[in-house]
């Protein structure tokens, strides 16, 4: 009888002894496993721009950011033998300066993960008949006046509304309205740093404009 209980203790013991070892070995192998497979955590900042956006950027096409009106009263005078003739109008117009995105050039937007760098066109006059002649009234005439006295009068007019309109000044507030929306889009977008750019070549006169300057 104590022979069998001898037995048993034994046995138990023996079982305990194993499972402590099983237990052991499991534990350190876990722990090695755990040392080789370690978890690491990335972010993709990569802000995918398709075709199709920036195709839509460009489709704006003229994008206006600043308008000026102005108005101008041109006075001509004529000598002739028994007196003057004389001829006063007044012109209105609005000139319109912003940026033609179809005149961006290619590689005009660059991105790279969360950031872009874009090259915009220069700040131009967006049209050059921008004289209302339907408005144009005068205010004073004597004598004859030949339709070339009128065009004449009419291109001093549009000098002169070009030398108070286009000024330093109003066009670095065209561009930078033309920075702050074009960054309220790309930010939209998802890019969080944005580089703005303005190209310095000289903007194309409409062939539509030529005929009515000197």
């Amino acid at each position: 009888m104590k022979k069998t209980l001898i037995t048993l203790n034994r046995l138990r013991t023996t079982a305990i002894a194993v499972a402590i070892i099983v237990v052991a070995v499991m534990i350190f192998w876990l722990v090695r496993v755990s040392k080789n497979n370690e978890i690491t955590i990335t972010a993709d900042n990569r802000i995918d721009i398709t075709p199709e956006q920036i195709q839509s950027i460009k489709a704006i096409g003229e994008w206006e950011f600043l308008s000026i009106t102005d108005e101008e009263m041109v006075d001509t005078t004529r000598s002739r033998l028994f007196g003057n003739d004389r001829l006063v109008r007044i012109y209105y117009g609005t000139m319109r300066l912003g940026i033609n995105m179809h005149h961006t050039k290619p590689g005009w937007i660059k991105p790279s993960g969360d950031s872009v760098s874009v090259t915009l066109p220069p700040v131009e006059l967006l049209d050059h008949d921008f004289i209302d002649e339907a408005r144009t009234r005068s205010f004073h005439e004597s004598g004859r006046w030949t339709a070339e006295d009128r065009e004449a009068m009419y291109r001093r007019a549009h000098r002169m509304m070009k030398a108070r309109g286009l000024t330093p000044a109003n066009i670095n507030t065209a561009r930078n309205n033309a920075d702050a929306q074009m960054r309220s889009m790309l930010r939209a977008i998802g890019f969080r740093h944005i580089t703005i750019r303005f190209e310095n070549r000289a903007p194309l006169l409409p062939p539509s404009a030529q005929h009515r300057l000197p």
